[in-house]
């Protein structure tokens, strides 16, 4: 079956993108508006851009054509943190995703613990395993020339890791197991690390 994107609505070419670039790593980040009201929200469109220096990505779709909150945060305030969703949190992190106020935080919907960065401005969730303080590197508007779609690419360099005890061995890697990260499929599905398969690369 051939298909032209062109042919698809707006919710077809998601759907069709969701269920099949997975499994997703799900950021759930951290940003402050300018009147210092902390929001939180989880992001599946994330990724590693650059380990020199530390690079990460994340897409946050347009609605309506208008930037969500944490894109406008992010871009007003130059700062954010990224935190990984892992099995404890991942409940947690889902009540994140209520469309609220500007002025409210989704935090009041979880019982996490928000804990000052150690360089960023901007709080971070204490009960997450691994997180990443950002500065903004460079922000890319993307799409919405039919003024109702459209989403801003953010680049931020890590300026400050977090890594609980015990999760990193000795040759620098961060224990799958431990860490217990979930990642998003299509819809109201997450998936877990699961088996994992050795493959040595070629000379």
């Amino acid at each position: 079956m051939m298909m032209n994107p062109n042919e698809l609505t707006e919710r077809e070419n998601y759907k069709l993108l969701i269920s099949t670039i997975i499994p997703r790593p799900i950021a759930f980040v951290t940003t402050v508006n300018e009147d210092g009201v902390v929001n939180a929200a989880p992001f599946s469109f994330f990724n590693i851009v650059s380990s020199n220096p530390p690079m990460i990505s994340v897409s946050v779709q347009r609605k309506a054509g208008e930037q969500k909150d944490t894109a406008r945060n992010i871009v007003t305030k130059q700062q954010f943190v990224v935190h990984i969703v892992d099995e404890r949190i991942v409940a947690e992190v889902n009540k994140t995703a209520a469309n609220l106020a500007p002025d409210e935080s989704e935090i009041a919907l979880t019982n996490f613990t928000l804990v000052d960065s150690a360089v960023v401005d901007v709080p971070a969730v204490a009960e997450a395993k691994v997180r990443f303080e950002c500065e903004l590197v460079q922000h890319v508007p993307l799409g919405g020339e039919d003024g109702q779609s459209g989403c801003d690419l953010l680049i931020g360099r890590v300026v400050q890791y977090y890594v609980q005890d015990g999760l990193r061995d000795e040759a620098g890697h961060i224990d799958p197991h431990e860490l217990n990260a979930m990642s998003r499929l299509a819809g109201n599905d997450y998936a877990k690390i699961g088996e994992l398969l050795t493959i040595e690369r070629p000379q």
